[in-house]
C-alpha cells in the first residue's frame, strides 16, 4: 500500500508547477494515534518552502487532487499543519487478506534488491578453536541479514574469512605437537601462551591413531597445524550448519600474500604519496582523510597490522564486481574500519559499497558472575554446547531479540532453565495454538470454497489484518537498516494481535460463515508468524 500511496502522490505532484529537482523525497508512515487513519504523508510541509505557500493550503490542493482507487482508499482528511491522513477501505482489507493466503510463504518477499548481488562477511574467526559463545552473535548477525537481503530479491552470498597464517597458527601448531608427544608418552614442553583446550588433546590424540609415533622427529609445527585446521574447520563447518548456517565460500588472508595483492596496496598508496617509511615501519598518511595520527600499516618488525589486508581483502571483495559488501563486526573493530574505507577509497574503489554493521559484543555471566573467556585458556562455552541445553531455535532468537547496538548479558543458567519462559516459545506457541484451533475446525465442519471475508467486521478482525500488511514493509525496513530485531518485534505485536482477536472472537461455536471467515484470517496469521520465524531461521512448529 505504501508503494501505491507513493505512487499516487507522486502523480498528483506533477500537476504542480514545480521543477522535478527540488521534490521533496515521498514519505509514507503509519499514525502514531490509529484514530488518524492507516498511513499518512508530511509531503505538504515539505513542499511548503519551495511553494513558497502555507502548508495546511497546499495539503488541501493535493487532497483535490488526488486521484484514489476508492476500492482501496476509503477516505483522505487532513490534520494539524498539514498531514494528510488516509484510511483504507474494508474492500482493501479483504482482497489483501486473500493475497497474504494466495502466496503464502512468499508473502513478504519484495523485489526491492531484485538483481542485486551482495556478500555478507561474518564469523571470521580464526581456526584456532571452537565457535563459543562470543561468535555467537556475530554468527546468526550475519546470517540473518543474508535471509533479509534474500526476501528483498538480492541475490547473497555469505563469506567466511580467515587466516592460517602467523603466530597464533603457529602456536596452535606447536600446542598440538606438544600433545601428540605427551599422547606418545614422552617429555614435551608446552608453548608459552600455547592453546590448553580439550580439543588439543582430541586433535594429537587422532594423529596418534593415524601416524602412531611416526611424526615424533618431525622438526617443525606444520603438520600439527594444518592437521588442528583441518579437524577446528571440521567442527566449525557442523557448528554452523546446526544454526541453519551454510557459507559459500571461505577466503584465506593468506592468497592476499601469495597473488601480491598486499604489495600491490602498498605500492599504490606509496605512488598516491599515502604511504611512507618512519622508524622502520610503513605507515598509512590517514591524517589525509580526517584522522588526527596517521596509522602504522607494517611493523618495524615487518608484521602487517590488520588494516593491510585487510584494504586487500576490500579490494578483492569489489573486484568480484559485488553491488554491496556487507561486514559483520563487533565492537572491536569501531577504530580501524574506517582506516580501511580510506583505503579502498584510496585504492580508487568506491567505498560506498562497503556497509558495515558493528555490533556490542556479549558478555557472560556464569554461576552467577562474569565469564572472561579465553580461547588460549580453555575458558568458553561453545555454542554448541550451548545448543545442547537450549536448541538452536532459543540460540538464534537470543543472539537477535535486541538491536545490534545494544549490549547482550548472556547468563548460561538462565539460558539452561528458560524452558517454556524463553520468548521464542511465545511465538511458536502462538503458530501451534492457530495450527491447533484449524485442526478443531476442520473436525466440526467440511469448510470448502473462498470465505466470505466481508463477516469480518470487528474492531480486534480488522486490526489485525492491517498488522500482517505492515509485514513486507517491515521486512524491506529491517534489512535496510541491518537490524533483525524488527522482525521479532513485529512478530511479537503480531501475536499479542492474534490474542486478543481470539479472546473477543470465537471461531469454533459461530455459524458456519462466520467460524469459515475467522479460520481464514487466522490461518493467515500463523502464515506470517512462520514466514516471520524462518526469516529468523527458527522452526515455526505446528505442535508444541
Amino acid at each position: 500500500m505504501n508503494d501505491y500511496l507513493k505512487q499516487i502522490l507522486t502523480d498528483t505532484l506533477k500537476t504542480f508547477d514545480l521543477d522535478e529537482s527540488v521534490w521533496p523525497e515521498i514519505q509514507v508512515e503509519k499514525p502514531r494515534d490509529p484514530s488518524h487513519g492507516d498511513a499518512a504523508t508530511n509531503l505538504a510541509m515539505m513542499l511548503a518552502k519551495p511553494l513558497r505557500n502555507n502548508p495546511r493550503k497546499i495539503a488541501e490542493e493535493l487532497v483535490d487532487k488526488l486521484n484514489y482507487d476508492p476500492r482501496k482508499i476509503s477516505a483522505v482528511d487532513i490534520a494539524g499543519p498539514g498531514f494528510i491522513n488516509f484510511r483504507f477501505s474494508e474492500n482493501y482489507l479483504f482482497d489483501a487478506l486473500s493475497d497474504i493466503l494466495k502466496e503464502g510463504e512468499n508473502f513478504g518477499r519484495s523485489d526491492e534488491d531484485a538483481g542485486k548481488r551482495i556478500l555478507v562477511e561474518f564469523v571470521s574467526a580464526n581456526p584456532t578453536g571452537p565457535l563459543t559463545v562470543g561468535h555467537g552473535r556475530n554468527a546468526v548477525l550475519g546470517d540473518t541479514i543474508a535471509r533479509l537481503f534474500e526476501w528483498t530479491g538480492a541475490s547473497v552470498e555469505r563469506e567466511y574469512y580467515f587466516n592460517n597464517a602467523g603466530r597464533q597458527m603457529r602456536v596452535l601448531g606447536q600446542s598440538v605437537q606438544a600433545r601428540y608427544l605427551q599422547e606418545l608418552g614422552r617429555d614435551a614442553e608446552f608453548p608459552e601462551g600455547g592453546y590448553e583446550g580439550e580439543y588439543i588433546r582430541d586433535i594429537a590424540h587422532k594423529l596418534v591413531e593415524e601416524h602412531g609415533d611416526s611424526l615424533a622427529e618431525e622438526a617443525d609445527e606444520s603438520v600439527f597445524k594444518e592437521k588442528a585446521e583441518s579437524e577446528i574447520f571440521r567442527d566449525i563447518r557442523q557448528t554452523l550448519e546446526r544454526m541453519g548456517i551454510k557459507m559459500d565460500s571461505f577466503f584465506n588472508e593468506h592468497e592476499l600474500y601469495e597473488n601480491g595483492a598486499i604489495d600491490d596496496v602498498i605500492r599504490t598508496l606509496r605512488d598516491k604519496e599515502l604511504a611512507y617509511d618512519h622508524d622502520g615501519a610503513i605507515w598509512f598518511k590517514t591524517t589525509q582523510f580526517g584522522k588526527d595520527k596517521d596509522t602504522v600499516l607494517v611493523k618495524s618488525t615487518g608484521e602487517p597490522t590488520y588494516r593491510l589486508p585487510d584494504i586487500a581483502y576490500h579490494g578483492n571483495k569489489l573486484d568480484r564486481n559485488y553491488d554491496l559488501c556487507i561486514d559483520v563486526f563487533g565492537a572491536d573493530h569501531i577504530d580501524t574500519y574506517p582506516d580501511v574505507l580510506n583505503g579502498i577509497k584510496a585504492l580508487g574503489y568506491d567505498e560506498s559499497k562497503v556497509d558495515v554493521l558493528v555490533y556490542q559484543f556479549v558478555s557472560i555471566v556464569k554461576d552467577g558472575k562474569p565469564y572472561k573467556m579465553s580461547t588460549r585458556k580453555a575458558n568458553f562455552v561453545t555454542l554448541d554446547e550451548l545448543m545442547d541445553e537450549v536448541g538452536s531455535d532459543v540460540t538464534r532468537f537470543f543472539f537477535l531479540m535486541r538491536s545490534p547496538s545494544t549490549h547482550l548479558e548472556f547468563d548460561i543458567a538462565q539460558a539452561k532453565e528458560a524452558g517454556e519462559k524463553n520468548p521464542v516459545f511465545y511465538l511458536q506457541y502462538a503458530h501451534a495454538r492457530i495450527q491447533s484451533i484449524l485442526r478443531k475446525v476442520d473436525e466440526v465442519a467440511e469448510l470448502t470454497g473462498s470465505a466470505d471475508l466481508t463477516q469480518l467486521t470487528h474492531e480486534s478482525e480488522i486490526r489485525l489484518i492491517k498488522a500482517m500488511l505492515e509485514f513486507p514493509d517491515m521486512i524491506q525496513s529491517a534489512a535496510q537498516s541491518k537490524e533483525p530485531h524488527r522482525v521479532i518485534n513485529f512478530l511479537n505485536s503480531l501475536a499479542s494481535d492474534f490474542t486478543t482477536f481470539y479472546h473477543d472472537c470465537r471461531i469454533l461455536g459461530e455459524d458456519e460463515k462466520l467460524m469459515h471467515a475467522r479460520a481464514t484470517l487466522a490461518n493467515a496469521v500463523a502464515q506470517v508468524l512462520a514466514n516471520g520465524l524462518g526469516i529468523l531461521g527458527i522452526s515455526a512448529p505446528d505442535r508444541m
